[in-house]
């Protein structure tokens, strides 16, 4: 089993099409797939179910998945470690960033360490919570931004960003609008608009909602603030959301809320670096982690 053979398998289980994969590898079509024959061949199991549409993992796929995943990185962090002692920062750098996340910008980091480290490759992958606490876990991604992470969920190192309140978000001729604050026990019965489940705003809402006790129905579901935002501006319904989306330029006809402590508490949203295990931190992402420390990266959040 050659690591050749685990990138060729990753890239097809990603990408889930041959064609997609190969070009991604820039290699032919026909090495992609007598590569991952070889691979099947030598564990004489499928790894993947091939109709003419479409390719899936098998179980044993998904094993090896999380495996080849392993392995790969681990590869990548020993020729990082071993350039890093020559004075080279090189190689491969994959961030993941939940969407809106707080206390950071991600496009002025990235910038910044480009500049700094132009021949590092960069990789971002903008995904929800859960799978970006999976891809650190797997080293799919070398660290991670993310928002309402429970400490239980990751057995790593989180580091605070920002910490906000959450607020309703409302059109300017909503009942709420010309209040200071609203109680918990006043929103059911409202009609909701919010994130996908998997999304950090989300997760904050959701959690705030458990601990007041209260039960709410999501009408629309939308995967960008954006949307978002158009349809609150609609009428069509509030947002629970952090309190800096208030702030931006689309939100400017909105009206920020803010919400009543319930059992004492405020409800908040907390942005995060997600690291793995001490010592496993790859060269790159330790540069990285210098430059979120400085003020040139970083943007304020209202605190909580």
């Amino acid at each position: 089993m050659e690591l050749r053979q685990l990138e060729h398998f990753v890239a097809v289980a990603e990408e889930q099409h041959f064609t997609r994969a190969a070009e991604r590898l820039a290699v032919s079509q026909s090495g992609l797939s007598a590569s991952v024959r070889a691979l099947e061949q030598e564990l004489r199991t499928p790894l993947f179910s091939r109709t003419t549409r479409t390719v899936r993992l098998t179980e044993a796929g998904r094993a090896l998945l999380v495996e080849a995943e392993r392995t790969l990185a681990g590869a990548r962090a020993a020729r990082d470690a071993v350039d890093a002692v020559r004075g080279l920062l090189r190689g491969t750098l994959t961030v993941g960033v939940e969407q809106c996340v707080a206390g950071v910008s991600p496009a002025r980091l990235l910038a910044a360490f480009h500049r700094a480290h132009p021949q590092l490759e960069l990789r971002l992958r903008q995904e929800g919570t859960s799978s970006l606490l999976d891809g650190v876990a797997g080293g799919r991604l070398d660290l991670a931004f993310a928002a309402t992470v429970d400490p239980a969920e990751w057995r790593g190192e989180l580091l605070e960003l920002a910490r906000e309140p959450m607020v309703v978000l409302c059109a300017a001729g909503h009942r709420f609008a010309g209040r200071a604050e609203v109680a918990w026990e006043e929103l059911p019965g409202e009609s909701f608009i919010d994130f996908h489940p998997d999304w950090g705003p989300r997760r904050a809402a959701d959690g705030a909602f458990a601990a007041a006790g209260v039960r709410r129905t999501v009408g629309l579901e939308v995967s960008d603030v954006h949307s978002l935002l158009e349809l609150v501006q609609e009428g069509l319904g509030i947002a629970v959301v952090p309190h800096h989306f208030s702030r931006k330029p689309e939100a400017a006809r909105l009206v920020a809320v803010g919400v009543a402590p319930a059992g004492g508490r405020r409800a908040v949203y907390e942005s995060v670096v997600v690291l793995p295990s001490a010592g496993s931190l790859s060269p790159g992402a330790r540069a990285l982690m210098r430059l979120v420390r400085e003020d040139a990266v970083r943007e304020g959040a209202q605190a909580g």
